[in-house]
């Protein structure tokens, strides 16, 4: 890939500088990785053209415009830190006449995690315990009706959902998606009870030494409800802890030893 042709195409007067994100920029990227092509813009008004993605020499490209006002979030929005400081940090960069993108890139090393991002996190992770009760829910009805799509529907929001609450919640920088839950997992510890729920919630952890079953998984997930509850306590707010006890509750009646696996 030429990247000089691909600054030249994708320049634009309100573009004040290019850099490359994810696998390319970290050096690991293999033959079906896409180029994350970041352009840095002047204005919160500004969208060049050319934003979306192109498949150029048999490649995809990913180019995507920032604002100044999205800059400023991932360094005060606790769910945008996550997302970005570490890729950030990784970065490489292609254009940058003025520097604009080296000050941004030593702001993201020197980024620490504050006291008031994590007041942020703690009550955007609780409103999200309580947003993914309606999943749970779904879980038991599912399981009550053996109701494949009930299943699949709560199967995502007890492993995908909680996962990234525990992310954002303890501050987990995470430089690639596909290493998001190795590193959630990893804060968390390899070996507790909630990473090895939320491994078998993906269907990636073995029950009785072989894959889970959906049901598996959405009980397994159930249980990673309960436990992640009581991971967050300190961060429920006073306005949630009712409906998150009561869910807990719910699961613990209705699942009373159930997770025992498909024989």
């Amino acid at each position: 890939m030429n990247i000089d042709a691909l600054i030249h195409r994708f320049h634009h007067p309100t573009v004040t500088a290019i850099a490359l994100f994810g696998s390319h920029a970290r050096g690991d990227a293999g033959p079906y990785s896409d180029i994350d092509f970041i352009r840095f813009v002047n204005s919160d008004e500004a969208d060049p053209p050319g934003s979306g993605s192109h498949l150029i020499d048999d490649t995809l490209v990913v180019v995507t415009n920032y604002t100044p006002s999205t800059v400023n979030r991932w360094f005060t929005d606790p769910t945008a830190a996550v997302q970005v400081i570490a890729g950030l940090r990784q970065a490489k960069p292609l254009w940058d006449p003025n520097g604009e993108f080296a000050r941004l890139q030593a702001r993201a090393h020197a980024f620490t995690w504050t006291d008031e991002l994590q007041v942020k996190a703690d009550l955007w992770a609780s409103e999200q315990m309580v947003g993914w009760i309606e999943e749970v829910h779904k879980g038991l009805e599912g399981l009550h009706r053996q109701d494949v799509g009930r299943l699949l529907n709560a199967s995502f929001g007890l492993s995908w959902g909680l996962a990234g609450v525990v992310k954002v919640q303890r501050g987990v920088l995470f430089y690639s998606d596909n290493n998001v839950i190795d590193q959630v997992m990893a804060s968390v510890g390899v070996d507790t009870l909630w990473s090895q729920l939320c491994a078998i919630s993906f269907g990636v952890g073995e029950v009785h030494d072989r894959p889970p079953s959906l049901r598996e998984r959405v009980v397994a997930g159930l249980h990673l409800y309960t436990v992640t509850a009581e991971l967050l306590s300190t961060a429920i707010q006073p306005e949630h802890v009712t409906m998150v006890r009561r869910t807990v509750d719910r699961i613990n009646i209705d699942l009373e030893d159930a997770y025992h696996g498909e024989q």
